[in-house]
């Protein structure tokens, strides 16, 4: 019998979870997809944070849907938009505005950040805008000391799809910061990195480009984003990875997507699901007070804080022959990582004592009803 020997294919670019960046194709939007007002706070897309400091303009966030034409070019079915609401064409010097993302600290220990052989990264993008002209990511550095180092881009064609490629160097402009012991980031929980999308920049944030320092964001040359209600900024495909050159973008399933943004945020209810969303099975501790614990799918970053949505009769609760609608929950003290419990002794509750209950949203009353955990960095 002849045998024939037969090579494995080579696989390029087969190293898993290579991007540092969670959820960079924007698929996953728990808290909400449209348009939503920037509250320098995680408004739509997870792990992506909308900031606009003492702005006298103001912008919305939204999940993009691409089209087939838009998913040919950056391979992505997702974007972050964001539309100026209002203009603001004089910028203050204490004002300014980005799309920004935090990277857990000990996710960044391949960096090897603090040491004489930190290691250079690459950020790719895709990016789309009405506006051309220059426009700022800011590399972030948390722990020990802070530093940031700032990278132009220019998006050259408006309304057209631009990939772009940064790459930070540890020496980044002849500097010792990273590669010296201030330069050290911690093997916790807090923020390791952060990247910073400019959309707009006052002059006390303006920096140098290509070059580690303290106290900067971005440069002089930033456009503004909301020199007209007509502006647009549209970002996806975000991939930061370890080496002098970017990969193909490393896309991730979206159940371990989910799981990932989990960590951080997660949306145990809500009334925009469906109108009869389940809460669980609650005991009944007191004739005013139902009590249970929820096990989150995975765990948390820390002890999460609570995101409640509730108002007037928002969730109905069915037990012993009869039901009550009820108004929401407190957070016990008692939550971890892996766990939350819920109380009811101050929502307007009457129930029989030492009953079992089944509690969900009370149908179109509670429309906007939302019981989600929050362990954001």
């Amino acid at each position: 019998m002849t045998q024939t020997k037969v090579e494995a294919p080579f696989v390029e670019n087969n190293r898993p979870f290579r991007n540092l960046i969670i959820n960079g194709d924007m698929q996953v939007a728990q808290r909400a997809t449209a348009a939503t007002a920037a509250a320098n706070a995680f408004n739509t897309i997870d792990r992506f944070k909308a900031l606009d400091v003492n702005s006298n303009g103001a912008y919305t966030t939204e999940q993009h849907a691409m089209t087939e034409a838009e998913l040919g070019t950056t391979g992505q079915r997702f974007a972050l938009e964001a539309n100026c609401t209002t203009a603001d064409g004089s910028i203050a010097a204490n004002h300014y505005a980005a799309i920004y993302t935090n990277i857990e600290a000990q996710n960044c220990m391949s960096l090897l950040y603090g040491t004489s052989n930190a290691k250079t990264i690459t950020l790719s993008f895709w990016v789309k805008s009405n506006l051309t002209g220059t426009f700022c990511v800011a590399f972030y550095k948390d722990d020990t000391t802070t530093y940031w180092c700032t990278k132009e881009y220019t998006i050259a064609a408006a309304d057209t799809w631009e990939k772009k490629t940064l790459t930070v160097k540890a020496t980044e402009g002849s500097t010792t910061l990273i590669t010296n012991s201030a330069g050290h980031i911690d093997q916790d929980n807090g923020v390791g990195i952060a990247l910073y999308f400019g959309l707009v920049s006052g002059s006390n944030y303006h920096g140098s480009a290509d070059v580690w320092e303290t106290g900067t964001l971005f440069t002089s040359n930033q456009t503004n984003f909301l020199s007209s209600t007509s502006n647009n900024f549209y970002l996806t495909g975000v991939q930061l990875e370890v080496g002098d050159a970017a990969t193909d973008f490393e896309y991730v399933p979206f159940d371990v997507q989910l799981q990932r943004c989990q960590r951080y945020y997660y949306v145990h209810t809500s009334g925009a699901e469906s109108n009869t969303s389940h809460v669980g099975l609650f005991n009944a501790y007191s004739s005013s007070n139902l009590q249970i614990s929820i096990f989150h799918p995975v765990q948390m970053r820390a002890a999460a804080s609570a995101d409640f949505v509730q108002g007037t009769n928002f969730y109905i609760a069915y037990g012993n022959g009869g039901s009550d609608s009820f108004d929401g929950f407190d957070l016990g003290s008692e939550g971890n990582k892996n766990g939350s419990a819920l109380y009811t002794s101050s929502k307007n509750v009457s129930v029989t004592q030492a009953s079992p209950y089944f509690v969900r949203v009370y149908g179109s009353t509670g429309a906007t009803a939302r019981v989600a955990f929050d362990a954001e960095l």
